[in-house]
């Protein structure tokens, strides 16, 4: 649901990054978890800087109870999310998907979804451990078949030119 960045200002509330449609939406879920299992429900919720919302927990009344939320990975369970449209997928139903490639070659697993700005990228970890970054578009990504837990990559080429 989103990442706790930081403490904004001395009454105990956090900015944080949302993942979800738009920053508000935070507040649909119900109890947001850390990934320890502290679940924070959140007593007020304004619209920060495009993606970032920010928040105020109930029982963190200051700056320093703010401060120590810094880096928490926010997520609600599953079955909390509505059923994604067609052609849209949470990251949780990707995780762990069967990497193949068109002719049924497994090249490996799906272990995470990352955008670090400038598009999705999905890391897929190989047999022998080394993982690779793969763009999360049209043209690399083929087909997603969650049911089958598999999804069918083109992965990109790269030419030798020394």
């Amino acid at each position: 649901m989103g990442a706790v960045v930081a403490a904004h200002g001395i009454k105990g509330e956090v900015r944080i990054k949302t993942f979800t449609a738009s920053p508000d939406a935070l507040m649909a879920y119900g109890p947001l978890a850390t990934e320890g299992g502290r679940l924070l429900r959140i007593a007020s919720l304004k619209s920060g800087k495009g993606d970032e919302a920010i928040v105020r927990f109930e029982g963190i009344a200051d700056r320093t109870a703010a401060e120590r939320l810094k880096g928490e990975q926010l997520s609600v369970s599953r079955d909390a999310l509505p059923e994604p449209e067609a052609g849209e997928f949470y990251h949780a139903d990707l995780v762990g998907l069967r990497v193949e490639d068109a002719s049924g070659k497994v090249l490996g697993t799906l272990k995470a979804v990352h955008n670090f700005g400038a598009g999705d990228l999905i890391e897929v970890a190989g047999a022998n451990g080394a993982t690779e970054l793969v763009p999360f578009n049209t043209l690399t990504i083929r087909e997603i078949d969650v049911a089958n837990g598999r999804i069918v990559i083109d992965p990109p080429r790269y030419e030798d030119k020394s």
